[in-house]
């Protein structure tokens, strides 16, 4: 579910919740297939089967829309990572394989993120804001996993990375649709070195 502070009224009822997932569903494939400057209100309620004033109940505007979804997306993010952290054990190098692992797998697999992913690839709010976002999350769900104090120092160390890692993974993607392997391996091996830094 998208963070309350990005719609205009939080779902109450189930049935409520589960009309603003198919609503922010359809947001999601018509980006895949129209794009952001073509997407419209009236043809996500259509896809979602939902009369125009329930997309309004929730939502503004596409872009309060994709923002939403861009919030979504930061929680199915977070939950993807907890669960591979449980699977793997510890140690800040298996952290980042699952934190970039998963990065690029919503990339190849998830509907409307290649537009929107965190926020940062349409006008959403403002740019970079998306990374702090990202960063601050990731130090929260990581610091006591790596046996550090998620303090100011560590919550740059991770906007640092966010900030690398968005932009390689993005020219993977720019380079090659499912993401050029060169690339994102040269990302891993730069995000390894800058990270053992602060982190060994």
């Amino acid at each position: 579910m998208p963070h309350p502070a990005s719609l205009r009224r939080a779902p109450v009822q189930r049935r409520s919740a589960e009309r603003l997932t198919r609503i922010l569903d359809a947001c999601a494939d018509l980006l895949d297939e129209v794009g952001y400057d073509e997407l419209s209100t009236r043809a996500v309620a259509q896809r979602a089967g939902v009369p125009i004033g329930s997309v309004y109940r929730f939502f503004g505007n596409k872009r309060q829309m994709a923002d939403a979804l861009a919030q979504r997306n930061l929680e199915r993010y977070g939950a993807r990572v907890t669960e591979r952290l449980k699977e793997a054990g510890g140690g800040w190098r298996v952290a980042l394989d699952a934190l970039l692992g998963e990065y690029v797998a919503m990339k190849r697999t998830a509907p409307g993120f290649s537009l929107v992913d965190f926020g940062n690839q349409i006008p959403v709010g403002t740019r970079g804001e998306p990374n702090r976002r990202v960063a601050d999350r990731l130090t929260d769900l990581l610091a006591g996993h790596l046996g550090h104090e998620p303090d100011d120092d560590l919550r740059r160390t991770f906007l640092v990375a966010v900030e690398t890692a968005d932009t390689l993974v993005h020219l993977a993607f720019r380079m090659a649709p499912e993401g050029d392997e060169r690339i994102l391996q040269e990302a891993r091996e730069l995000l390894r070195a800058y990270l053992g830094r602060v982190l060994d």
